[in-house]
């Protein structure tokens, strides 16, 4: 009976690898046909829908640990068709890892939009469905045209989520954030349109296979063009002076919107660790290391353009948003080094920094809304079609009736007491984990790839390392003291209000986002072997390119003859 369990289980654990992308679409699809009353069955499929998404992405975790090699592959062909003149999803450690943090922040997204954001404006739902179905093909596509489109999916959901709830400051940053994204998306044909006249191929394996093999004339040719297309993934990975439009657009989102934007620059990051990694290893030629200088230096002038944003900053929703640079700078310029042992800390960190910032989103939108005297005033409207603006920090707050009926009563919760000492211990965690304080996981991480900056005693430790050890230690000093700053004006500060209310089901995100936190903590050495049995793949992409190009489409009726036909080509 083991026997037959183990075999049903390897032969459906190849097909799943399609459920992150086809399950929020359908759920999306179902959404749409609900029509606009049916709440409570809208949230009830959303949720069913978000925690298959995360139990599918921890079995798909599961199964490349389980690989004998250091990092098993999974690549499934939807289209049937021969590597690589069809679409290809690529299942590896780094692309698992990923799935996962998207499956927690989006159930965390949910929980918190249940108790008021999911009616400020029509199709929440829909567009969060299409926000985490681009977010994972683009974790999973093996190609960059299919990563181009998945990038476009995941850029026009994200335009209607920054304008949910509507109001004249998310109008404002919302055209910022479209112009940017636009421009960074025709870079990113252009950028794609060069590479594939040089190699003739999109194909990421193939792309690895062909670069060191292109001509030297066509060399410079192909470098301008993965320039350019490396510029598209730096704007959304917020690389100075590329980030100006994160924090305006950031902290106007809805507390839900934002937290699930935090993934969008650890989208561009997974990309450009994952290019620099197969195209540009030593395999590569005269190409390896390309472009790693730049990502090394503009990651730490990001990281202190986060830090002293985040000294600058008084409103919460600001002070986050830059710790949203931050981050990202961090592991720009851990990745820039190019050497796996930094890499390895860089990846336990990068969960770690997702968790962090967005269970802080959430938890500046309660502090902002403690501020206000009558918190009773805070509920979305009751109506999908009055879309209001909802208040956050200096904007006029919603005054309505907040009568709930049984049924809403049932599903948002009651107000739960000691609301100011939930919301105090929360912004303390928050504060250790993106200051890097110990003995929370965010030092952990911080700690992991500083010491592998420095290296064994008897080596020489580089000057480009040396400054990047202080600034990743000052910006860790400026953001405990713009937090501590911010930390005082909100909770010691007096002020005549009355204590705040929060619902069940705001605080049970930011309980699971600080759960996490701490059992990566606790996990620590377990997080940090996948992160190196990850990073040793990566920097070996060998086996990447294999499992890819050795993938054979299904034998059909239809696609027979054409097998033959490539059989004999070749």
């Amino acid at each position: 009976m083991n026997a037959l369990i183990h075999a049903f289980t390897q032969s459906l654990m190849p097909h799943l690898v399609v459920v992150p992308i086809l399950l929020p679409l359908l759920t999306a699809c179902l959404l749409l046909l609900l029509g606009d009353r049916r709440h409570r069955r809208k949230t009830g499929l959303v949720a069913l829908a978000t925690v298959t998404n995360l139990v599918v992405a921890w079995l798909l975790l599961r199964w490349v640990r389980q690989g004998e090699q250091p990092s098993a592959y999974g690549v499934y062909l939807p289209s049937n068709w021969e590597v690589p003149f069809g679409i290809v999803l690529v299942l590896d450690r780094l692309s698992a890892l990923m799935l996962l943090v998207t499956g927690v922040v989006a159930l965390a997204a949910l929980l918190f939009s249940v108790a008021r954001w999911h009616k400020a404006g029509a199709h929440f739902y829909v567009l969060m469905q299409i926000q985490i179905m681009g977010i994972n093909g683009a974790f999973l596509t093996g190609d960059l045209f299919n990563l181009f489109v998945f990038f476009e999916v995941m850029l026009a959901a994200s335009y209607g989520l920054l304008l949910h709830g509507s109001g004249p400051s998310r109008v404002k940053s919302g055209l910022h954030y479209l112009t940017i994204n636009l421009a960074a998306s025709s870079l990113f044909l252009v950028g794609a349109a060069l590479i594939y006249g040089i190699t003739g191929t999109l194909n990421m394996a193939d792309l690895a296979a062909k670069i060191p093999r292109v001509a030297a004339a066509d060399r410079p040719l192909l470098h301008a063009g993965c320039a350019i297309l490396a510029v598209a993934f730096l704007a959304k990975a917020a690389m100075w002076p590329l980030n100006f439009w994160l924090v305006p657009a950031y902290s106007s989102a809805g507390a839900p919107s934002a937290a699930v934007f935090a993934l969008l620059t650890k989208v561009g990051i997974y990309v450009l660790l994952r290019l620099s990694t197969l195209l540009f290893s030593p395999a590569a030629g005269v190409s390896a290391g390309f472009g790693s200088a730049w990502l090394l230096w503009g990651g730490m002038a990001t990281l202190a353009f986060g830090a002293f944003g985040m000294m600058a900053s008084q409103r919460p929703t600001r002070l986050v948003g830059f710790a949203v640079i931050v981050s990202s700078g961090t592991l720009m310029a851990m990745v820039g080094l190019n050497r796996p042992e930094v890499t390895a800390g860089a990846l336990y960190y990068l969960p770690v920094s997702t968790f962090a910032v967005a269970c802080f989103f959430l938890l500046a939108e309660l502090m902002d809304r403690s501020r206000n005297p009558d918190p009773d005033a805070q509920r979305a409207p009751e109506d999908e079609e009055d879309h209001l603006p909802f208040a956050l920090a200096d904007q006029e707050l919603l005054d309505e009736d907040t009568n709930l009926d049984e049924d809403e009563e049932a599903l948002i919760g009651r107000p739960i007491p000691a609301a100011t000492a939930m919301l105090g211990l929360g912004f303390i965690v928050c504060t250790l984990l993106i200051a890097g304080l110990p003995p929370l996981s965010g030092f952990v991480g911080k700690f992991a790839m500083l010491a592998a900056l420095l290296g064994e005693p008897t080596q020489h430790v580089p000057v480009p390392n040396w400054i990047l050890m202080g600034t990743v230690i000052g910006s860790g000093l400026l953001a405990l003291i713009a937090l501590s700053r911010v930390g005082i004006r909100f909770f010691w500060t007096p002020v005549e209000r009355g204590a705040p209310v929060l619902r069940a089901v705001e605080a049970l995100p930011i309980v699971i986002l600080i759960t996490i936190c701490v059992a990566f903590t606790v996990r620590a050495e377990a997080a940090m072997s996948y992160a190196r049995a990850t990073v040793a793949s990566l920097y070996q992409p060998a086996g990447y390119i294999r499992a890819v190009l050795s993938a054979k489409p299904l034998p059909t009726p239809t696609n027979a003859d054409r097998l033959k036909q490539n059989a004999a080509r070749r």
